[in-house]
């Protein structure tokens, strides 16, 4: 292996926990900021991180110097060798020690006139934890032509959490994801995987000839709960404003129409208040409540889709929220069909499954009422249990700040795209203790189509470059220009067939 530079001293070290070398000139293999590097040391083979590399030359130290020299009329490098003086200097994080496939902290630094290597692959895979046989993979690590394949129970398990700004490529990173896992072979185990699907970005796999038979999606037009299955406490996790007398009171007649009927609709649950004999004051009060949930026209005498429709090995169940307008009715859908999913995985009638939840600070957001913010208890259960069942939550989000901090924080992988905002980014930086005061600061500068992973799924913190989707990508995602276009092409076929016409 080709040496890339030698350990120098300096005021501040080598210490154990940086160094500065000197990068040899190689044009064949140029060292860059981000790349992953190997030296012997006492202790063993040490891994460090190039955090920054600075360019130096002895004859622009003084700028008094410069200047002078530079009044003469002739430049500086007529008058001096300035080309042979001129070199790199690499500053480096040591990232711990690796004996005999053994990881260790780094307890002793490297010595000046150590010589600096690339990192091997193969020491990479597993000072990482990479997992090269059936990982996930997300794209490859940038400078060492090297997949980034991620453990499924190490990144999914304890549950994960995708944050950037707008535009940075979060559902592009989900769509990834999701054809890993459709495009995983059986015999390796294939999760069922359910898109809570805000803005209609995951219907190109319905689309996708590869993947159309994978895809099953369901939208406004063909969801509903069934009102039969809803309990009294179901409803109140519904109406979180139902009183505990009110809530008392409708558990009798829930059960005399369970025991009446089998099914039954909303209309008739409402009728049965109507005609009970409960305090007036308690049934008009109950009554408003429910009335309030049935203008959604969510409820009818089915589930659609059933939990064993939603949850498949292998299978892409999409709920479009696209057409919805009012985000109640989005946290209503979300409320019932994740907590029928957590019930149904705890007993075992329904496969491991993945719940990714685009938008996820609308679903449970921090800071406000339980009334504005229903789906938020069943979110956080999720994230603070789901790893003891196999029900694991993906949350999605370009406001971190917004998202419930309890839900966040049960993230044990965090994947961190481009972000901007000050406050989200100290947010992130509380709640991942994988980021480090070095990472934070990459987290800005990051481009579209790179990702930081951290957390749970990796030893440490590892810069990808995302690789690029197999599926088709959904039209409600397309670009401002080509949506303008589409736009008045049909405008213009329209007006053509009303000239026709007439």
């Amino acid at each position: 292996m080709q040496e890339i530079g030698t350990v120098i001293s300096s005021e501040r070290g080598p210490s154990s926990s940086e160094f500065w070398f000197v990068i040899s000139e190689n044009k064949g293999m140029p060292v860059r900021k981000g790349q992953f590097i190997q030296l012997q040391t006492p202790e063993g083979l040490l891994l460090a991180r190039v955090d920054e590399i600075i360019k130096t030359n002895r004859y622009y130290t003084h700028a008094e110097s410069v200047s002078e020299y530079e009044r003469s009329g002739r430049p500086l490098i007529e008058q001096f060798p300035i080309d042979r003086w001129e070199y790199l200097i690499g500053k480096a994080t040591s990232l711990g020690v690796y004996i005999n496939r053994e990881q260790r902290r780094v307890s002793f630094p490297p010595s000046p006139g150590d010589k600096v290597f690339p990192a091997d692959k193969s020491i990479l895979i597993d000072f990482f934890g990479l997992d090269n046989d059936s990982g996930i993979n997300i794209g490859k690590v940038e400078f060492h032509d090297l997949e980034a394949k991620i453990n499924l129970t190490r990144l999914f398990q304890k549950h994960l959490a995708i944050l950037a700004i707008s535009g940075a490529g979060k559902s592009y990173l989900t769509s990834i994801l999701i054809e890993e896992l459709l495009d995983r072979p059986k015999e390796l185990g294939q999760p069922a995987v359910i898109v809570v699907d805000p803005h209609g970005e995951y219907l190109g796999f319905a689309e996708d000839g590869n993947y159309i038979t994978k895809t099953k999606v369901w939208n406004r037009n063909n969801i509903s709960i069934a009102t039969s299955y809803l309990s009294s406490s179901g409803i109140a996790e519904l109406i979180p404003q139902i009183s505990w007398v009110q809530r008392r009171e409708l558990t009798p007649i829930i059960k005399e129409l369970k025991e009446k009927k089998h099914s039954y609709s909303f209309a008739d649950l409402i009728k049965a208040v109507e005609d009970s004999n409960i305090n007036p004051k308690t049934r008009y009060a109950l009554l408003s409540w429910l009335n309030d949930l049935y203008s959604t026209y969510l409820f009818k005498t089915v589930d659609s889709p059933s939990i064993e429709e939603l949850a498949l090995p292998g299978q892409l169940s999409i709920l479009d929220l696209s057409d919805i307008i009012r985000i109640k009715e989005k946290q209503i859908i979300v409320t019932y069909f994740a907590r029928r999913l957590f019930n149904a995985r705890r007993s075992g009638k329904i496969p491991p499954f993945i719940l990714i939840i685009e938008e996820a600070h609308q679903f449970a957001p921090e800071g406000t009422s339980t009334a504005e913010a229903i789906s938020r208890g069943v979110i956080e259960q999720i994230a603070r249990e789901g790893r003891k069942f196999g029900a694991c939550l993906v949350l999605i989000s370009q406001r971190p700040i917004k998202l419930s901090t309890t839900a966040l924080s049960q993230c044990n992988t965090h994947i961190i795209l481009r972000v901007t905002n000050p406050y989200d980014l100290q947010h992130i930086a509380e709640s991942s203790e994988g980021i480090t005061r070095d990472v934070e600061k990459m987290i800005p500068g990051l481009k579209v189509g790179e990702a930081l992973i951290v957390g749970e799924a990796v030893n440490y913190p590892l810069l990808v470059k995302v690789r690029k989707r197999k599926s088709k990508k959904s039209d409600k995602g397309i670009k401002l220009e080509n949506a303008i276009v589409k736009f008045q092409n049909e405008v213009n076929k329209n007006k053509e067939d009303l000239d026709a016409f007439r």
